[in-house]
């Protein structure tokens, strides 16, 4: 199978031939339908098989082909627990998207938080975060989740080994009901 088989669209395509990949994973071809297709996902796989891949190219695919509730809102939201993995994630929706014109942006603790404020003013249509700070930003009244329509959660077993928890369970009550979770 190659990744054309996937039914992705050209300019993912491009970006994901640029990166020299040519065969999907397997985690890739299990959940890249998946995704395009709405549906809800529980996907495990060792690092270096192309999980976040196997979201991204989706993910960006669905947001290309639909126009957003709100002009500048954020539509995703992709919890990590560790700012290396957040910056990561951040790369892979930059690198996999350049050709989309879809806007991401990460935030983290242990740094200033005034450039990502700016950032988030900006409006991505996609948000990267670990769970203090997006939980800091939120009570800031910086971040506003109401418009989430995909909610990735990320290592979530390291993120609840981490004790993630309850920032977690904070966030997920102020996500829409009406979302696609991965």
């Amino acid at each position: 199978m190659l990744f054309n088989d996937l039914k992705l669209m050209d300019s993912l395509l491009r970006a994901v031939r640029a990166e020299g990949y040519t065969e999907p994973t397997p985690i890739q071809v299990q959940a890249i339908p998946h995704v395009l297709a709405g549906k809800d996902l529980v996907g495990c796989a060792q690092t270096g098989t192309g999980k976040t891949a196997a979201f991204a190219l989706p993910i960006l695919q669905r947001l290309s082909q639909t126009a957003g509730r709100q002009r500048g809102a954020i539509r995703v939201l992709v919890l990590s627990p560790t700012r290396e993995l957040a910056s990561q994630i951040g790369e892979s929706f930059s690198t996999y998207g350049r050709h989309t014109g879809l806007k991401n942006i990460v935030v983290f603790g242990g740094v200033g938080q005034q450039p990502q404020v700016d950032a988030l003013r900006r409006g991505p249509d996609i948000l990267v975060a670990t769970p203090g700070r997006l939980l800091d930003l939120m009570q800031q009244g910086y971040v506003r989740l109401n418009t989430i329509e995909i909610f990735v959660l990320d290592e979530a077993d390291r993120m609840l080994d981490m004790g993630f928890i309850h920032d977690v369970r904070r966030v997920i009550t102020a996500l829409p009901t009406q979302r696609q979770t991965l």
